[in-house]
């Protein structure tokens, strides 16, 4: 008996120790700047564990491609230029994702799970037709750039004052009131926030 648990745990360090070593590293964002990029899923699906960076703009793109789940290494997507409507919960099993692109899409809102992207450091999705910020983005505690330029967006949740590394947030051509636009920034004292005027034009 002795014998058989010696082997059953030396087999198991073995195991653990080769997972580790399978894991990918999370790399800087000057190495995935300049880091090759997927072009295509049919590409990137013959290996998707070496997809680390996959970049989709203006493939004509209706639905959030399913397929992109399969790259558990992921670190940089790009969907931009597409007309994509909806992002899948399921996002959130891209625990590697740092980099996340969708603007100029068709977006109405973003799913409460995008929360659970602990990695993400930059999410721009300008350009689209959000109408809320769902309160479960205050998660993402190294977010440092949120692009929501151009959105429908009304509601801004205090949930936001939770962004302690957020360097940048563009809010701009969003109708925003005076005293929203102050709420705003007093939640992130120490983000450079963007705002366009408010207008007070008379109907």
């Amino acid at each position: 008996m002795k014998i058989a648990f010696k082997i059953t745990f030396l087999l198991l360090i073995i195991f653990v120790n080769n997972s580790l070593m399978a894991q990918t590293p999370l790399y800087d964002s000057l190495t995935l700047d300049t880091m090759r990029a997927f072009t295509s899923l049919e590409e990137a699906l013959k290996d998707p564990e070496k997809v680390i960076k996959l970049e989709l703009r203006k493939k004509k793109l209706k639905v959030f491609p399913a397929e992109i789940l399969k790259f558990k290494n992921l670190q940089y997507l790009d969907l931009s230029k597409n007309d994509i409507k909806e992002i899948p919960a399921e996002i959130a099993e891209l625990k590697n994702l740092q980099y996340f692109s969708i603007s100029k899409n068709s977006l109405e809102a973003l799913p409460i799970q995008i929360g659970e992207l602990e990695n993400l450091y930059y999410l721009n999705a300008n350009q689209n037709e959000l109408a809320v910020i769902p309160y479960q983005i205050g998660k993402l505690s190294k977010l440092k750039y949120l692009d929501l330029w151009s959105n429908n967006i009304e509601n801004f949740p205090n949930e936001l004052k939770d962004l302690k590394s957020l360097k940048v947030l563009d809010l701009r051509v969003i109708l925003i009131p005076d005293a929203e636009q102050n709420r705003i920034q007093a939640l992130l004292p120490k983000t450079k926030v963007h705002f366009s005027p408010y207008c007070k034009c008379q109907q």
